[in-house]
């Protein structure tokens, strides 16, 4: 059996805050914002995952009104959502997913990205895609005021 979901996320850009996205500190003169470490793409991943074993979203499960996530660093709470889906008796089959910036550029994090995901999944590198997208200075992010991820994942049952 086979289950799919889907994971979207967005954070506003701002001053005073490290830029974390796919687990990396990235170069850049803002953050994003968020009650945890903000990571878009990890969120979208978690988000997808959830999804695809309708167990409801991030938020329900580490909830922005619960002290012990602020700041959380997200791969953790995504290797703790990747113990759920072993829980359940699935497998990650492939995750392919996006992150939508502006500024900046995103393909010289992605290599390290993929290392830190795919250790923290148990996937091999060819079963994670990252790619990186602008809006062509069109909407919020075009604008350089948020950054955006978007995940697909397909799961399966073991056995």
């Amino acid at each position: 059996m086979y289950r799919v979901g889907t994971g979207y996320d967005i954070h506003k850009l701002v001053l005073g805050r490290d830029l974390i996205i796919g687990g990396v500190k990235i170069t850049h003169e803002m953050g994003l914002l968020g009650h945890s470490d903000a990571d878009v793409l990890v969120h979208a991943i978690i988000d997808a995952l959830l999804g695809a074993l309708a167990l409801r979203d991030i938020g329900t499960l580490f909830p922005d009104t619960d002290k012990k996530y602020k700041n959380a660093d997200s791969v953790i709470l995504l290797k703790k959502v990747y113990a759920l889906v072993c829980e359940k008796g699935y497998e990650i089959v492939n995750i392919d997913s996006n992150i939508v910036a502006q500024r900046p550029k995103m393909m010289p994090y992605i290599p390290k990205m993929k290392t830190i995901l795919c250790k923290a999944l148990s996937v091999a590198e060819d079963d994670l895609s990252i790619k990186a997208k602008t809006k062509e200075e069109l909407d919020a992010v075009g604008n350089e005021l948020a950054i955006e991820a978007q995940a697909v994942v397909l799961l399966r049952k073991r056995g």
